[in-house]
């Protein structure tokens, strides 16, 4: 995947209980990834356990740069758990 993590400003006001931090732990923890996309960009989904355990399903894309930014995470959700084989 990418070198570096990029989180979207829209990430942290939209959930105010997950911080930066959070999410970066969650996508070097991650439990599943799956590539949601065949042609570029690639546009990934992941879960992880953020630094207070609390599992989290992280949305992003890798950019030209070779960084990744993510711009949707939140507790995971049984539907994105069911698309990332977690049951």
């Amino acid at each position: 995947m990418a070198t570096g993590i990029v989180v979207h400003p829209r990430v942290l006001s939209r959930h105010p209980e997950i911080s930066e931090e959070d999410v970066v732990a969650a996508l070097k923890n991650a439990v599943a990834i799956v590539n949601r996309t065949y042609d570029p960009p690639d546009i990934y989904a992941a879960a992880g356990a953020d630094r207070k355990g609390r599992m989290l399903e992280v949305l992003g894309v890798e950019m030209d740069d070779g960084r990744f930014l993510v711009y949707h995470a939140m507790k995971l959700t049984a539907k994105m758990g069911r698309e990332l084989g977690l049951g």
